[in-house]
């Protein structure tokens, strides 16, 4: 039965030890969250200051109600640990009241029998009264041990008397804690009514809109297929001269040509070099940790057809990613590679785009540029400023294809 006690003691301490971990890990976990509502708090002023439209701001607000409903599950979960923690707690404190009761009860029964024969004449009588010299020095030696006994026990309750306070205050400060978290999760699922009553009254006044909005995607959606018609023939163009080059080289050199040969209904593809081969597999290496193309910033447009944030009859096809930013803010190369073509889309639009290989990503919605065709850039090199459109948003369109095949960015960027 002992045997058993201390193994249960063992699991219970470390429980016990392994409860703070998960607290602490929980807090950092409710620490990223905070900041990220923050940081999204941040953006969502900036755009209501600046925005005509609500659409970006709607798109951002569901964004931080989802973020506000994250924190509220940490919270719960963080409250649920500490629940378990503080029984295990009350176990414990269960446990040292039955022993030290236990201890107290054997403790006066001894010091009763120890007051019943505590004169030094019945003592002596003990000891002389012995039959034999071997049997006094057992009996001397019992009245030793008995008398250290005492004080062991006497130790041990004053011992558990200490356990069992500091086991009680621990419980106080979680019962605090407990009220706290409860109090926050409170506040915060106020905080997340007023969100979404906020978000609700959002949808209502772009309903308002919904023609100007259909009319404004049509133009927005011919626009984008133009551009990427656009861009898909500068990659064929570099593709092109690339293998070309390529081919005079291998034919200068006297290697065996490759052959670059494709059917005019395929899409063109590069042929490798050595070297490019390994940028390219390099490239694909890094799939899903590539860096975002800005420091900061929210995915306010995915990739492929999109639903309308409100109207989900209305389709938005994107063959990138569209990315919300803070006015003023650079683009940066997601990767090494060589700058292919700086495209002029208009006066006051333009365009990076960087080979990596048989890869190619661009970077559209720039105000001014940094950089020039054929420089060799490195990953987070700056490539220009993103541009601020009428509507006071800074946002910037990015694309991956390989070769002329667009691929969904937000498999290869990193937290996406």
């Amino acid at each position: 039965m002992r045997k058993l006690l201390t193994i249960s003691f063992l699991i219970c301490s470390c429980v016990l030890l392994a409860q703070p971990a998960q607290q602490q890990k929980l807090e950092e976990r409710k620490a990223q969250i905070q900041k990220e509502i923050q940081e999204n708090q941040r953006l969502l002023k900036s755009v209501q200051s600046k925005e005509k439209s609500a659409t970006t701001e709607l798109i951002i607000k569901r964004e931080k109600i989802k973020l506000k409903e994250k924190l509220i599950n940490t919270t719960e979960r963080q409250t649920k640990a500490l629940n378990n923690d503080m029984y295990l707690n009350q176990l414990q404190i269960n446990r040292l009241s039955r022993e030290l009761e236990d201890l107290k009860a054997d403790y006066s029964e001894m010091i009763l029998k120890s007051y019943k024969s505590r004169s030094e004449q019945s003592r002596a009588m003990f000891l002389l009264s012995s039959e034999s010299f071997l049997q006094a020095y057992k009996r001397a030696q019992y009245m030793k041990q008995y008398a250290s006994y005492r004080r062991s026990q006497g130790e041990e309750i004053e011992k558990k008397s200490v356990e069992l306070q500091e086991y009680n205050k621990k419980l106080e400060v979680q019962k605090k804690e407990k009220e706290r978290l409860l109090a926050e999760n409170q506040r915060e699922r106020a905080d997340l009514e007023q969100e979404r009553k906020e978000q609700e009254e959002l949808v209502k006044k772009i309903q308002k809109d919904k023609k100007q909005i259909a009319a404004e995607i049509k133009t927005k959606q011919a626009e984008s297929k133009k551009i990427d018609a656009q861009i898909k023939k500068l990659i064929a163009d570099a593709i092109a001269a690339a293998n070309k080059k390529n081919a005079a080289a291998a034919a200068k050199s006297g290697a065996p040509k490759t052959s670059s040969t494709a059917s005019s209904s395929a899409a063109p593809k590069i042929v490798l070099t050595p070297e490019g081969k390994v940028i390219s597999d390099n490239f694909k290496a890094n799939k899903g940790r590539l860096p975002w193309p800005v420091v900061r910033g929210v995915v306010t447009l995915g990739y492929g057809d999109q639903p309308h944030p409100v109207h989900k009859s209305l389709v938005v096809h994107n063959s990138g990613v569209e990315i919300t930013t803070d006015a003023g803010s650079q683009a940066r190369a997601v990767f090494g590679g060589e700058v292919a073509a700086v495209i002029v889309i208009s006066p006051v639009n333009k365009a990076v785009m960087i080979q990596h290989g048989d890869y190619f990503t661009v970077y559209q919605n720039l105000s001014n540029v940094s950089v020039t065709k054929g420089d060799k850039v490195s990953i987070n090199h700056n490539l220009g400023t993103i541009r601020t459109n009428d509507a006071g948003k800074t946002v910037i369109k990015f694309t991956i294809s390989q070769n002329t095949t667009y691929v969904n960015p937000q498999s290869w960027l990193a937290g996406m």
